[in-house]
């Protein structure tokens, strides 16, 4: 049931934040979409602990502000690897190993290696993550499992 409620105030906060306009009408076809879209996920088998991680709120601005960082860092690295020219960039592509058991803990890592620059999550399969990087170091960094350990306590 929370679920469904999480996903009534969701849905219903894109629903107002998107339409600027607060007649009743308005406001009525808001709700009845609501409801709509929520019968159909319901009975998809859409609404669940995984399509609506209620649990990760409180720890998810932590989070962020952890991949924001990683994000100027990586950013820095490419530019410098740029400037470089060939030297400072050596493409390269490795599968990494997944200690990950939800399928959202992976989805969220693979998004996070993706968000990076310099790395892309192109493939998972198993328990493996297969990743293009522009560098080596992007890939030893990875191996060392920082962003691993950060999804994790994310999910826990």
């Amino acid at each position: 049931m929370r679920y469904l409620i999480a996903l009534f105030l969701i849905l219903s906060f894109i629903w107002l934040a998107n339409s600027g306009h607060y007649t009743a009408l308005l406001l009525g076809f808001g709700f009845i979409s609501v409801l709509f879209v929520i019968a159909i996920a319901r009975r998809m088998g859409l609404v669940d602990h995984e399509s609506q991680p209620v649990g990760l709120l409180p720890r998810l601005p932590g989070y962020y502000w952890w991949l924001f960082r990683k994000i100027v860092q990586s950013n820095l690295t490419v530019v410098a690897g740029v400037w470089r020219g060939r030297a400072g960039i050596s493409p390269t592509s490795a599968r990494i190993p997944l200690r990950l058991k939800t399928d959202m803990g992976k989805v969220l890592y693979a998004n996070s290696i993706t968000l990076t620059p310099g790395t892309v999550a192109v493939d998972i399969e198993n328990d493996e993550i297969l990743v293009h990087s522009l560098t080596s170091e992007g890939l030893d960094e990875l191996r060392r499992g920082e962003m691993e350990k950060q999804v994790r306590a994310l999910e826990e």
